[in-house]
């Protein structure tokens, strides 16, 4: 704890961010510096390639013009609608196809799929040193207690710093293996710290990923229909371009050469943010709002009236914004929201649930409706759900609590990590990522002390 006049120090310098870290936005377009790494279209500036993964949402014409289209999310060249669809067609589930997709570059064939599924599977248990301390961990965020666990890897790794090919693949699966292990094992910790029983149930090596975490989140209290929409779930989040900030951040970690754990550890703590995968929270927070407020649910004059006094900034957080609703890139359509969607309206039907998902749907109908009303002229682009707008809901429908909602993201997203980092790694010219910043501050003289 801070001594009183401690804190009256940390006061008095708080009280000049104001002034000393204000930048004028005119500043940005008088040296031509791209805020945010942002277009004034809004679209992302370029700074590398990759070959892992590919976001789409707009076809750009001879003369630079763009033009929304259906979003379209690729892994490795191939579209993850047609990915999902594929597994769907069969009767399977898909995560396991698509982390070694994504690691390898290519789809697996029958036999190496059941083989690296089985691998996958038998790596999922945890060293018992790791387990007991996610018992002894104090907090309330989970994305903490994965951080500081990732960290603690690096000792029970034997060449923690070994970046040949072969030992990243083997730290990659183990990673994405242990996460869900990590995950529900501090989530039992902390229910326990609650005062509720504690269980620990060891990941069983013949079930998938998806359903070993439903069991060890669970035990045996779930459905089929459960597994196959978190699996689809886990498939959705698995990557999402280099440009997303988490991967980006693991980019940028990685390219000085650092260990695995410590790029891996600095994506998660890009993702816990509020603006990125902590976004989530937001939209639940936002939606148990809105349907405690509208009465009617099928009432569209209700809901359009909140929704525009939610525009307005009368409403809510008085931000301005629907959350869940508008993407950086997608346009018409989020493909995620998509496949999310139309497996959430089956699991509703399961679960006794179909008036709200109706809701659910006419809501994201009226808030896109309303959104292009009252700013769609100002921000000239067209605005979809996204993924947070449903996942939230499948997420409650199967069961899970809400302090496991964005580690599930990083459940997932541990897979792009893995390959860009490796992609990262492997380039024959090795060059840190350094942008440049321009300095806006005036040159001042140095003052002597005692003049001050």
């Amino acid at each position: 704890m801070y001594k009183a006049k401690d804190q009256e120090i940390i006061n008095r310098i708080s009280k000049t961010v104001d002034s000393s870290c204000n930048i004028d936005n005119e500043l940005f377009k008088s040296f031509n510096v791209k805020r945010g790494l942002r277009n004034e279209d809004h679209t992302g500036v370029i700074v590398g390639l990759t070959k892992v993964g590919d976001v789409v949402g707009y076809e750009r014409d001879e003369d630079g013009k763009l033009t929304p289209i259906p979003g379209r999310l690729i892994y490795r060249g191939i579209s993850l609608e047609d990915i999902v669809k594929g597994a769907q067609k069969e009767n399977r589930l898909g995560f396991e196809e698509v982390v070694y997709l994504i690691l390898s570059g290519n789809l697996p064939n029958k036999e190496e799929l059941s083989e690296f599924s089985s691998m996958m599977s038998r790596t999922m248990d945890l060293n018992p040193k790791i387990v007991m301390h996610i018992l002894d961990l104090v907090g309330t965020d989970i994305m903490n207690y994965l951080s500081r666990c990732v960290l603690e890897l690096y000792t029970f790794d034997d060449t923690p710093d070994d970046t040949t090919p072969e030992n990243l693949i083997k730290q990659s699966i183990n990673l994405v293996a242990t996460f869900p292990t990590i995950v529900a094992y501090a989530h039992n910790a902390l229910r326990h710290d609650q005062g509720k029983s504690l269980h620990i149930r060891h990941p069983q090596p013949d079930l998938s990923l998806a359903e070993n975490f439903l069991y060890m989140m669970k035990g045996h209290h779930y459905t089929p229909l459960d597994v196959k929409i978190l699996d689809l779930a886990l498939m959705v989040h698995a990557d999402h371009g280099g440009g997303n900030n988490s991967t980006f951040t693991v980019r940028v970690t990685s390219s000085t050469g650092t260990d695995t754990y410590s790029a891996i550890a600095a994506g998660i703590g890009s993702l816990k943010g509020r603006l990125h995968g902590g976004a989530n929270l937001k939209v639940i927070d936002m939606l148990k709002m809105i349907k405690t407020t509208i009465k009617d649910w099928t009432n569209v004059e209700e809901i359009d009236n909140l929704l525009q006094k939610i525009l307005k900034k009368e409403a809510y957080d008085k931000t301005g914004l629907i959350y869940g609703i508008g993407h950086a890139i997608y346009t018409i359509s989020d493909p995620r929201t998509v496949l999310l969607k139309e497996m959430a309206r089956e699991l509703a039907i399961e679960k006794g649930r179909e008036a709200e998902f109706d809701f659910y749907s006419l809501l994201e109908e009226r808030a896109i409706h309303n959104f292009m009303e009252i700013k769609g002229k100002n921000v000239n682009k067209q605005v979809c759900a996204n993924v947070d707008f449903y996942s939230g809901f499948v997420y409650d429908m199967i069961g899970l609590p809400q302090e496991i909602y964005t580690p599930l993201f990083a459940m997932a997203r541990i897979v792009g990590w893995s390959a860009h980092r490796i992609e990262e790694l492997n380039f024959k010219q090795k060059r840190i990522i350094r942008p440049a910043y321009k300095n806006a501050a005036e040159i001042r003289e140095y003052t002597p002390i005692d003049n001050r």
